[in-house]
C-alpha cells in the first residue's frame, strides 16, 4: 500500500512540475510566435503589394509604402498605387490554408497571391505555394468568380489551370479565395471608395 501511495505521490509532483515547466515555456514564447506571425503577416502582405524588401527593414518598408484601412472590422492593405490586398483563410484538403490576396485599383482582378501557410501534400498539392502556380491567378478576373480548370483548359477571364496532379488542392484554393472574396469585397468597395 505504502509502494502505491509513493507512485502516487510522485506521478501527482513530476505531474505538477511539467505542467507548470509548459505553462511557463507558453508563456515565455508567445510574444515571439505572435511576433514572428505579424512579420509572416508583413512579407506577405509586402510580396503582394509588388513593394520590395529587405529582411532587415521590413517593419520600416511596411511602415512607409503600405496604408492600413479598416473594412468591416477586418484590416486591408493598399499600396501607393491603389492595389489593396487582404488576408484570407480558408480550409484546403488536408488542412488551412492562409495567404493574401491582392486585388487591382478597381478592384475586378488578382493583381497577385502569397501563400502564408499550407498543410497539402508534400511534391502534390503543396505546389499551390509554388510562385509558378500562384502567378496564375494574376490578372484574372474574380467576377462573377474564380473558376479551376484542367491544366492547359484556361479559356475565359476568370479561369485558373489547376496543377496536373493535384485537382482537389487547386479546386480547394480558388474556394477558398471565391470564399473570402464574396465575404469580403462589398465591405472592400465600400472602404475604398
Amino acid at each position: 500500500m505504502k509502494d502505491r501511495l509513493l507512485m502516487l505521490l510522485f506521478v501527482l509532483v513530476c505531474g505538477t512540475v511539467l505542467t507548470a515547466a509548459l505553462v511557463a515555456v507558453d508563456a515565455y514564447t508567445a510574444p515571439m510566435i505572435a511576433r514572428n506571425e505579424e512579420l509572416k503577416l508583413k512579407r506577405s502582405v509586402l510580396a503582394a503589394l509588388h513593394i520590395p524588401f529587405e529582411e532587415a527593414t521590413i517593419e520600416r518598408t511596411f511602415a512607409d509604402n503600405v496604408t492600413v484601412g479598416n473594412a468591416g472590422g477586418t484590416p486591408f492593405y493598399r499600396n501607393a498605387e491603389g492595389i489593396v490586398a487582404f488576408a484570407f483563410t480558408g480550409s484546403g484538403l488536408w488542412g488551412p490554408v492562409r495567404g493574401t490576396l491582392a486585388l487591382t485599383p478597381d478592384l475586378g482582378k488578382v493583381s497577385d497571391l502569397t501563400i502564408i501557410h499550407q498543410e497539402e501534400t508534400p511534391g502534390l498539392g503543396s505546389r499551390i505555394a509554388e510562385r509558378s502556380h500562384l502567378d496564375r491567378f494574376r490578372g484574372r478576373s474574380i467576377l462573377p468568380a474564380l473558376a479551376s480548370v484542367a491544366a492547359g483548359k484556361a479559356a475565359a477571364d476568370s479561369d485558373v489551370d489547376a496543377i496536373t496532379g493535384a485537382t482537389l488542392s487547386s479546386n480547394a484554393l480558388v474556394g477558398i479565395l471565391n470564399a473570402n472574396l464574396a465575404a469580403r469585397l462589398p465591405e472592400l468597395k465600400e472602404a475604398t471608395r
